[in-house]
């Protein structure tokens, strides 16, 4: 039988597609999900599972931002035929998404064991969600919120990158959160700061899912809900981007520090209740 039916898919889907790019936690929710519907959080074939549904989100980035990408990869492919084309910011962005997505690659082949052991217990997502709170906080106060898109540089890219790896190593942190608040911190704005965590996540989170199909199918997890999963995550999402684009553009990030906060205070309690289990 395979490890998650096909109605489980289809409720996982939906929260892949609504926390995959708010800052709230993708993996912490779904496997506060999986803890209630008594799916094994840390069963091969559930891990795995959960990183291929996400391919259903990053298929929503790529048919919203299609244009933006188009754009971004013509200008790559140009500037890789004439040099005159590679001083076009568009050029170099498009490396330093490359660029940026090494380190996380890194770190999660070696750390695999540990993600997928002692650091995916509840009890860290709970402690990530709580913590990761005051980080977004604390770096939305800081921000001068005075640099856009066209303003980011090598440098904001790598560090926005590379802050994927808290999400990676603390699941609860939220990449998204993570990404954001760096991006934040280095005084981008709140659109910038959201769009370049969208352009980040296009390679990391792929890469990710690719890599875990084999898991995912191979140890206990069928075809239909994997398919039904990834489907229902990208219709979710592709409704989650468009709302948080209009809302980080007249908003802050007040409203999720203060949802993190009282679901990792929830998640805490009912650990301590033994109602769930790490």
């Amino acid at each position: 039988m395979s490890a998650i039916s096909v109605g489980q898919a289809v409720v996982l889907g939906i929260v892949e597609g609504v926390t995959e790019f708010l800052p709230i936690s993708s993996t912490g929710h779904l496997k506060i999900t999986e803890g209630i519907m008594g799916i094994p959080v840390d069963d091969t074939s559930v891990v795995g599972f959960t990183a291929v549904i996400q391919v259903g989100a990053i298929a929503a980035v790529l048919v919203y931002f299609f244009k933006d990408i188009v754009r971004i990869v013509s200008a790559w492919g140009r500037g890789l035929r004439d040099r005159e084309e590679r001083y076009h910011h568009d050029y170099k962005f498009a490396w330093w998404v490359i660029y940026a997505t090494v380190p996380i690659v890194v770190v999660g082949l070696a750390a695999k064991p540990l993600v997928e052991g002692p650091l995916g217990s509840l009890w860290v997502v709970a402690a990530s969600l709580i913590v990761g709170s005051g980080v977004m906080w604390a770096a939305d106060q800081m921000g001068r919120h005075k640099r856009g898109e066209d303003d980011t540089s090598f440098k904001d890219t790598m560090m926005v990158g590379s802050s994927q790896i808290l999400a990676l190593l603390f699941p609860g942190f939220s990449r998204s959160g993570a990404t954001m608040s760096t991006a934040l911190i280095l005084d981008l704005d709140r659109v910038a700061a959201t769009r370049l965590s969208f352009f980040l996540g296009i390679p990391a989170l792929t890469g990710a899912g690719l890599y875990e199909l084999k898991d995912a199918v191979g140890a206990g997890v069928g075809a239909a809900p994997l398919v039904v999963g990834t489907a229902v995550s990208f219709v979710v999402a592709y409704a989650s981007i468009a709302w948080l684009l209009k809302f980080v553009a007249r908003h802050s990030f007040n409203a999720f520090v203060i949802y993190r906060i009282i679901v990792g205070t929830l998640l805490f309690g009912l650990l301590a209740s033994g109602v769930l289990t790490s």
